[in-house]
Parts: structure tokens; C-alpha cells; sequence
């Protein structure tokens, strides 16, 4: 197996007004997140929040403590929530052993122990997404599927925004420390989410697009409300959002996305929106 990662800095929202097109995809996209029989991880100076993916093929693969978390252990300071977007596989936490179907999710407490990924089938192998954010405290792992989730039925077709939004590892389900982490799915014929756009200055977020066809696209934006960017995305990417950002999307086709929080507020409703039409 093989562990990869990268450390991404924080940026003062005046400076990333002057930031280019590679500049942008550079501190914010994370284009590769899937390979075989590695682990990959950005670790964000956003809340600490380390983004990654793990894709077991031939091998069972560690989640490593990578060196800027100064451990023995990846979760020894850090709670970890997990999306499987692949085929069937498990996660093994200490002596604990979770199977994961697809779109199912499951939040691993801080502690000292190992934390394993495997497929069940290599030629259908597991992709397990994952967020992970500093802990105060341990509480239990437990594997929420979309049964267990709160769900929100929001937007409508006529403004191509029909959406279910599933609350999966929010505090509604169960108890975290600042981890929340949840999957949007959207209907067919609409491309849109989040919109109106909000930010919310207590927390920082990531975004995961999958269920893209290969030959379609995704146009994630971001930055101040009267200072919009843009990044053009694939499937099986993600994108980090500073708290001081907007992050919304349309795209070429419907499309799912994993949306993961950190930061010192549990409350889903804590957003400051704007006025679709205040957009610049």
C-alpha cells in the first residue's frame, strides 16, 4: 500500500481575489482522491479537517498517522466520518469490524487503534471517502446508513434544484465533537445545489462529487458573495471551502455529493444566506 498527502494553508479571502485559475485548483481542488491500493490526504490548515480517500484493490490498507499529526495513532486527537461510494467493503476499527454497502457512512470516535480498509471484491472495490476533524472527547463508532439519516426534501424541478439532502453524521443522528457530515442527491433534471448560497463563518466545509458521468462536469463556486469564483470538477473530486465562502455548484448532469463540517458550531441551520440575485 502506499499513503500520500498534502498539506494546504489557509488564504485571507482579499488575497484570493488576485488568484488565477491554476492557483485556485491548486490550494482548493483536490483532484485525485481515488487510486488503487492507496490512501490519499490533504491535510487543510481550514480546522484541521484532513480530506482523503482510501481504495483497497489487492491490498488491506492502514490509515497511517501521517507525520503532521505528530501520533502514534490517526485517531488519537481526531474523529473520522466515512462514505463508501464504491462496492461493498469493511472498515476495521481496533476490534471492531463495520461492513459498508454503497452510500452508507460510518463515524469512527477518537482513540488509540488502528483503522483498516478492505474490499470484499477487488474487481468491485470499496472507495471510502473520509473527512476528519480534531476531537475533545471519544464517542462510540457507529455505521449510519441513508434509513438512519434526517432527511430534507428541499428545491423543486421548475428551478432545477429537487434535491434530498440526507443528515447522516450530524448531531441529530449521533453525538460528535465538531464533525458533521451528510450526502445531497439530486433529481434527475436538476443541476443546482445550495442555492440560495450561504456561508457560515462558524465552520469550514468540503465537498465530494460523484455519480458524474465520465463525459459530464460539475462547476463548483466559491469566494465572497460579491466575488464569486468558479472550479471545474470530475467525478470522485473534492473541493475545500473557507468559512468566508460560498459553496454552491451546477453541473451538466444530475449528480450526488458528499458534504462534510468542521468548526466550533454543530447547528445545520447556522447559515448566512444571500440573495440569489446579490451574486456577483
Amino acid at each position: 500500500m502506499k499513503t500520500n498527502y498534502e498539506i494546504r494553508y489557509a488564504a485571507h479571502p482579499e488575497d484570493a481575489k488576485s488568484y488565477d485559475t491554476a492557483r485556485i485548483r491548486r490550494d482548493f481542488l483536490i483532484e485525485r482522491v481515488f487510486a488503487a491500493d492507496e490512501v490519499n490526504m490533504v491535510y487543510s490548515m481550514y480546522d484541521r479537517m484532513v480530506v482523503g480517500g482510501a481504495m483497497p484493490v489487492a491490498e488491506t490498507l492502514k490509515l497511517e498517522a501521517i507525520d503532521p499529526l505528530k501520533a502514534e495513532y490517526f485517531t488519537t486527537r481526531r474523529e473520522i466520518g466515512i462514505f463508501n461510494v464504491g462496492g461493498e467493503g469493511t472498515v476495521t476499527v481496533g476490534d471492531e469490524v463495520f461492513t459498508l454497502g454503497y452510500k452508507e457512512a460510518l463515524y469512527i470516535g477518537r482513540g488509540d487503534r488502528d483503522v483498516l480498509f478492505a474490499s470484499k471484491d477487488g474487481s468491485k472495490p470499496a472507495k471510502f471517502y473520509f473527512n476528519s476533524v480534531t476531537a475533545h472527547t471519544a464517542y462510540p463508532c457507529k455505521k449510519v446508513t441513508k434509513a438512519d439519516a434526517v432527511v430534507a426534501h428541499m428545491g423543486e424541478l421548475a428551478t432545477s434544484n429537487e434535491r434530498d439532502i440526507n443528515k447522516m453524521l450530524v448531531s441529530q443522528v449521533l453525538p460528535t465533537c465538531q464533525l458533521q457530515m451528510g450526502m445531497t442527491e439530486l433529481a434527475p433534471g436538476s443541476v443546482w445545489n445550495t442555492m440560495p448560497a450561504h456561508v457560515h463563518s462558524r465552520r469550514m466545509e468540503a465537498y465530494f462529487y460523484f455519480e458524474v458521468p465520465e463525459d459530464q462536469a460539475v462547476c463548483h463556486f466559491m469566494g465572497e458573495v460579491d466575488e464569486t469564483r468558479h472550479v471545474w470538477m470530475k467525478g470522485d473530486q473534492a473541493v475545500l471551502s473557507p468559512e468566508w465562502s460560498i459553496h454552491s455548484a451546477a453541473a451538466t448532469h444530475n449528480y450526488t455529493f458528499i458534504w462534510g463540517m468542521g468548526g466550533e458550531n454543530l447547528d445545520y441551520g447556522d447559515q448566512d444566506f444571500s440573495l440569489i440575485t446579490d451574486l456577483k
